[in-house]
């Protein structure tokens, strides 16, 4: 990816944030949301280990680690590519038609055609989360093994990026003017919330081999917080899985490209 698109991606997202930002009621409440619905979780992850010591052998703080980095790659699909959630509608009304004589790739301008800022108040609550997380895991990191866990980190976010473009890439094919089938994708990147081993084998393979899900949040927190559990070792596949996604993504949005015939406005 070129620097021009990188700088005509950070403009467009800022000419919506200038935009959104006139109505500072609207922003806040946003905000507000964002920093609830995380707060939610965390509450049923309390009453859970009121009860129980541990889940398949995680502790609560470490479960609060995995859930703050969903909520931090969550927080980055919102913030940076909430636009794509609008493909089904551009599609059905030829709207999308005007991203296609723009010297910038389409896919891009979808993405940054909004900005959710109910990232804001995720990102704020998955930060306050991590930190209450690694201050009662007390973990020594060494400054290359800090780096790598960033890397982690950046690995996850890329594939759930990628996962989500792939699941709108989808309305090329169905036709229907509402994200129906990338929602139903999304909620079920609800499950790697929570550690892999709670789930059957084939649901296991399935969001981690079919759909991801398992690199954008449980497997990078293996690795992170030095499990011996064997899926640690499978932590440090993230950069490759999220370069493989992100490529498979890009290759089936520029597929649903090639058959697209305009929406006959």
């Amino acid at each position: 990816m070129s620097m021009r698109y990188l700088t005509l991606y950070r403009r467009c997202l800022g000419a919506h944030l200038r935009a959104v930002l006139e109505y500072q009621a609207d922003f806040c409440i946003l905000v507000v949301a964002g920093i609830v619905t995380q707060c939610l979780g965390l509450v049923f992850l309390g009453t859970v280990f009121t009860r129980i010591p541990s889940l398949h052998g995680w502790r609560l703080p470490e479960l609060v680690l995995l859930y703050a980095l969903v909520g931090l790659t969550q927080a980055a699909v919102t913030l940076f590519s909430d636009g794509i959630w609008f493909l089904n509608h551009a599609l059905h009304t030829g709207e999308f038609d005007y991203r296609l004589v723009r010297p910038y790739p389409p896919v891009l301008q979808m993405m940054s055609t909004q900005i959710g800022f109910s990232g804001v108040g995720d990102l704020l609550a998955s930060l306050a989360l991590l930190v209450w997380a690694l201050l009662h895991l007390h973990l020594h990191l060494s400054p290359l093994r800090a780096a790598a866990c960033l890397v982690l980190a950046a690995s996850a976010v890329v594939t759930r990026i990628a996962i989500v473009v792939a699941a709108n890439a989808s309305a090329f094919w169905i036709g229907s003017p509402s994200p129906t089938f990338a929602t139903a994708v999304h909620s079920i990147g609800e499950l790697s919330r929570y550690p892999l081993s709670i789930y059957g084998l084939g649901l296991r393979l399935f969001i981690t081999v079919v759909l991801p899900f398992g690199f954008a949040g449980f497997l990078p927190a293996s690795w992170i917080l030095g499990r011996t559990d064997g899926y640690a070792r499978l932590g440090l596949l993230s950069p490759a899985v999220a370069l493989l996604t992100a490529g498979l993504a890009y290759a089936l949005f520029q597929r649903g490209l090639r058959r697209y015939e305009s929406a006959g406005h």
